[in-house]
């Protein structure tokens, strides 16, 4: 196989024990991804994600009847509020009473929910958050300008927590454009394609968990180097994330993971296994079965045989164990950057997600 792009390496990793679970008056953390491994901590953070919700079901209200039911639409729907957790939880190592964290969890779950609409016209995808997606509803008209709308609302929310919050919403913006813009429009000729896409990898998805991640320990006050080192903590996680679903879409029964097997597939959604497959065709060190399986992937796999023998083949390829190694090498990677912060469960709960997207992909 050709080289493949790996994580920029830092020093010391971290692990994590499991702990009890949070007590069961308040929404528990660990139901919305994070895994928070001290109960005390997990009871703060369920009680703040009330008031996260709270905010949020108050920041998409308008007095324009339209207005008002198609950008409540998302947020009534649910979701796992993980980046909102994420921003709560880095909080915790400063002051995470500080009304700007709270704020902080608002603006960030708002712009995902804004690029979620936005997503769902590009990728004419009929459902989201287990209900049909905005302009299955309202139209894509109606759904881009809902998304606009929101990107506005979390703006003038970010705007009361400072100039640096600014700033750094801001770039996460443009970023997220980027790794949209890069994924329409595919790599450049002579392009690598693997570097080309874990860049949308980090440009699109990556660069709000970092954001999230940031926004907390910054407006709690936390020493600078321990939001630097959860900035960088939350870039490669969400790599990882994205490198483990793919392994998912591959891999997965079904039943255990939620995930239906084979859905980017099935839709020639580019991934790492079948990316990495096309470099090793493309490097002329590929034998013809090799050939042949790069073939089946870019034809029809409409049907439930085609797709079901594509995967069979995809999983017995080699391309399949890379691309573990590539979410276990970037998890590793996000944990060792949480060497500065200090021993404890927020430490822990980071370390422990890392871990869990580790044994995700395997």
């Amino acid at each position: 196989m050709t080289s493949v792009p790996l994580p920029p390496q830092t020093t010391t990793g971290t692990s994590a024990s499991a702990s009890p679970a949070a007590p069961t008056d308040l929404p528990d953390p660990t139901a919305f991804g994070l895994p928070i491994t001290d109960p005390e901590l997990a009871s703060r953070l369920a009680e703040r994600l009330t008031g996260v919700d709270e905010a949020l079901s108050e920041a998409v209200t308008s007095t324009d009847k339209l207005a008002d039911g198609a950008s409540r639409h998302l947020v009534d729907a649910g979701g796992k509020r993980f980046r909102p957790l994420l921003t709560l939880l880095t909080g915790e190592l400063g002051d995470g009473a500080a009304p700007g964290v709270v704020d902080a969890a608002v603006v960030v779950e708002l712009t995902q929910v804004a690029s979620l609409y936005h997503d769902d016209v590009m990728d004419s995808a009929p459902m989201r958050r287990g209900a049909p997606s905005a302009h299955m509803v309202w139209g894509n008209s109606v759904a881009i300008l809902v998304g606009d709308m929101l990107f506005a609302r979390a703006s003038a929310r970010v705007a009361e927590l400072g100039p640096e919050a600014v700033i750094l919403q801001s770039k996460t913006f443009e970023r997220m454009c980027l790794g949209q813009l890069h994924e329409t429009m595919g790599p450049d000729d002579g392009e690598d394609r693997v570097a080309h896409y874990l860049q949308v990898l980090s440009d699109k998805t990556a660069s709000l968990l970092s954001a999230s991640a940031r926004l907390g320990a910054m407006l709690a006050g936390a020493p600078k180097d321990q939001i630097e080192a959860v900035g960088a903590y939350g870039e490669k996680v969400g790599v990882a994330f994205q490198l483990a679903d793919d392994v998912l879409d591959v891999a997965s029964s079904g039943e255990a993971s939620g995930k239906t097997p084979g859905t980017d597939l099935r839709e020639h959604v580019p991934t790492m296994p079948v990316l990495l497959l096309r470099q090793h065709v493309a490097s002329g060190a590929a034998t013809a079965d090799d050939r042949d399986l790069l073939a089946t992937l870019d034809g029809d796999l409409s049907s439930d045989e085609a797709l079901t023998a594509a995967l069979e083949r995809l999983r017995a390829h080699s391309v399949l164990a890379e691309t573990r190694d590539l979410a276990v090498q970037w998890a590793r990677a996000a944990s060792a950057e949480l060497a500065p912060l200090p021993a404890g469960p927020v430490k822990d709960s980071l370390a422990q997600f890392a871990q869990v997207l580790a044994d995700r992909a395997v």
